[in-house]
């Protein structure tokens, strides 16, 4: 079944291999609280978790917020986490590597008591292999289901695993979202505009990693396309410099996201004509560097 284009909006992006396109429907909340993960390092890449509010400068659309609801360091919240695979023919030589260093890393982060994951592989199509669970051993085997062949539809992936994975998944408490994405970057078969995955995103409040399964050492435009998801939603992209590395990248990975902030605030002057709110966050000490999602979308009327 072909993906449906962008421009129809009776139709949903991204096509599964076991599911009919649904309808798309348009995501609009009213914003009257905004709120962030950051992630502060120093200038040796170490993460820094004992800062205050007062030490940092917090700009939404270049003013300081109304009222700040809520600042904490919350290293162990619990995660909701879509592991996306690239199984397109382009990363096929180092695709059972990729597989077992997945593997590995699943069962370092996920705790069963708190965390929930699911698979997602990809080529021209998307395939869910196996849906939320906290079950490390299904999630592994939905891994080991994934086959490489084909084109590849990175942002039709990425906006269904944040519309209908990480934004529709229940829960009772505060959690944090993120997306491993482990791909090249490239991406030939999306009807999804990549300003379209990185918004929904966004909007779902989902933090992307993404690890660079490109070994060439250039910086091409599938480079600069997973830095460019992963800078917008205030994750991180990883260019290992070989397979061997993978471990090491999904290590960090791991300890990023125990090492984290929350913060909620109200914004001033907030206007419902569905703009773009840029956020600025920096600390008082400038040798430290904050990593957050770089705005939201105002409601629109």
């Amino acid at each position: 079944m072909p993906a449906p284009q962008p421009s129809q909006p009776a139709t949903a992006p991204g096509v599964s291999k076991s599911d009919e396109a649904a309808p798309l429907q348009v995501f609009r909340t009213r914003v009257e609280e905004v709120s962030l993960v950051l992630t502060v390092t120093d200038k040796r890449g170490r993460f820094v978790k004992d800062l205050t509010l007062d030490e940092f400068r917090i700009l939404d659309n270049n003013r300081p917020p109304k009222q700040v609801l809520k600042f904490e360091p919350q290293t162990n919240l619990p995660l909701r986490v879509g592991l996306l695979i690239d199984a397109s023919n382009s990363i096929r030589e180092r695709f059972s590597f990729e597989q077992q260093a997945a593997i590995e890393f699943l069962h370092a982060i996920i705790r069963s008591t708190t965390d929930r994951a699911f698979v997602l592989g990809f080529d021209e199509v998307w395939d869910v292999t196996q849906d939320f669970t906290n079950d490390v051993d299904l999630l592994s085997r939905g891994l080991k289901k994934i086959r490489p062949g084909g084109g590849t539809a990175l942002w039709d992936s990425v906006f269904y695993a944040c519309r209908d994975k990480l934004m529709q998944e229940k829960t009772t408490g505060p959690v944090r979202r993120a997306i491993i994405l482990i791909s090249d970057g490239d991406d030939t078969q999306s009807r999804v505009l990549p300003k379209e995955a990185i918004e929904m995103a966004q909007r779902a409040e989902v933090i992307v990693y993404a690890v660079s399964t490109d070994l060439n050492g250039i910086r091409d435009s599938g480079s600069k396309n997973l830095r460019a998801l992963a800078e917008a939603t205030g994750g991180r992209a990883f260019f290992p410099a070989k397979v061997q590395d993978l471990p090491d990248a999904f290590g960090q990975v791991e300890g990023e996201l125990r090492s984290q902030y929350a913060l909620a605030y109200k914004p001033a002057d907030l206007i419902a004509n569905g703009q773009f709110r840029p956020i600025h966050i920096v600390t008082k000490d400038k040798g430290l560097k904050v990593r957050a999602r770089r705005g939201y979308f105002a409601p629109k009327e």
